[in-house]
């Protein structure tokens, strides 16, 4: 056999039939979901199929509310993809929304210290603020595993909280808008930083292509030498080190990349859609993210397909809302039951086969 029939035979191929079961595993899981749904619906005195149409106009019933959907999918996108890696290196990151944090402020703070630059440094400049300020706070959970045996999901949940009151810290004084009438926000940045629109009259902009290149970076990320070493280790620290990696720095060197990764959807929360440094700015928008993360299998088209589902759900119940009259809670409830359902549907699968 060549050397050339030798490389295409051990080529990695599709498997078909294992995308074939996921899918219809998935959508029959979404379908009790929703069977669900509707008889909660019926027992709160609710029509089923109005409430169902609602969620369906508000996700994809004209552009513009197909646009808000794709809004809401971004940055749920970015954080699946920012915590995929450190989790398929078993580094459990749940410090999704403090990296979004620290990405934001430090993004916003380079927007207004240098905003004398010119617009072509200032920019690029404001999207690695962004991407350092995510890597240096996860960085800290990453370091305290990698060389203290730190437990990383309690450090980075802690460093949730700190995030949080930092963030409150900063919008209340030193970031605060003088002439914001006391609101706990920073002055907005300029206009010329605002993020182009992809959709004229939408909030759709050049973040969600943002969002798609990392996804592509991420399929080609696990194709490469890296991306293989970082699943070694995620498998066994002893045989990554029996072939001579240092499994310390490989720590280190991924959960910097998952934070930098968030910090970059901190960014365009800010240049694409507020403008300004806000109290809300993450709105739990990563533990949404994680969910999101392990609804796609952390695979990088698989959460790419679980961010817009989920966004349509997200965006839909909002509609459902406020269109069918359906309380906030219960749209909570049918959503969490579609979470729930597509989370086991392995394992009902598998006993439904015994």
């Amino acid at each position: 056999m060549t050397a050339t029939s030798q490389e295409v035979s051990t080529r990695p191929q599709i498997n078909w039939k294992a995308i074939w079961r996921n899918v219809y595993q998935a959508g029959l899981s979404v379908l009790a979901a929703l069977l669900i749904g509707a008889l909660l619906l019926l027992l709160n005195g609710r029509n089923p199929v109005d409430a169902f149409a609602s969620l369906w106009a508000g996700a994809f019933g004209s552009v513009d509310r197909f646009a808000e959907t794709l809004v809401k999918a971004t940055p749920l996108l970015m954080i699946a993809i920012s915590v995929s890696i450190s989790f398929r290196c078993q580094i459990w990151n749940i410090g999704a929304e403090g990296q979004i944090i620290l990405g934001a402020i430090v993004s916003t703070w380079v927007a207004l210290t240098f905003k004398n630059l010119p617009l072509v440094l200032l920019l690029p400049l404001t999207f690695l603020g962004g991407l350092l300020g995510g890597m240096s706070w996860s960085l800290i959970a990453g370091l305290l595993k990698a060389y203290a045996q730190a437990n990383e999901v309690i450090t980075t949940s802690m460093l949730n909280y700190i995030a949080i009151y930092l963030l409150a810290y900063v919008v209340h004084g030193p970031m605060m808008d003088p002439q914001g009438f006391n609101f706990p926000q920073s002055p907005l940045i300029a206009d010329a930083l605002i993020l182009p629109r992809l959709i004229p009259g939408t909030r759709l902009n050049i973040s969600f292509l943002v969002a798609l290149i990392m996804v592509a970076l991420t399929v080609v990320f696990w194709r490469t030498t890296l991306g293989l070493r970082t699943e070694i280790v995620g498998h066994s620290h002893r045989v990554a080190k029996q072939i001579g990696l240092k499994v310390a720095l490989m720590i280190a060197l991924v959960t910097g990349m998952s934070g930098a990764l968030a910090g970059i959807a901190g960014w365009g929360e800010i240049f694409g859609l507020h403008y300004r440094l806000i109290e809300e700015i993450a709105r739990g928008i990563g533990s949404l993210g994680i969910v999101v993360a392990l609804l796609g299998e952390l695979h990088p088209l698989g959460m790419l397909v679980s961010a817009f589902f989920f966004a349509a759900l997200v965006t839909g119940g909002n509609a459902m809302e406020r269109n069918a009259g359906v309380p906030f809670a219960l749209v909570d409830v049918i959503q969490g039951c579609v979470i729930l359902l597509i989370l086991a549907r392995s394992y009902f699968f598998r006993k439904a086969a015994k």
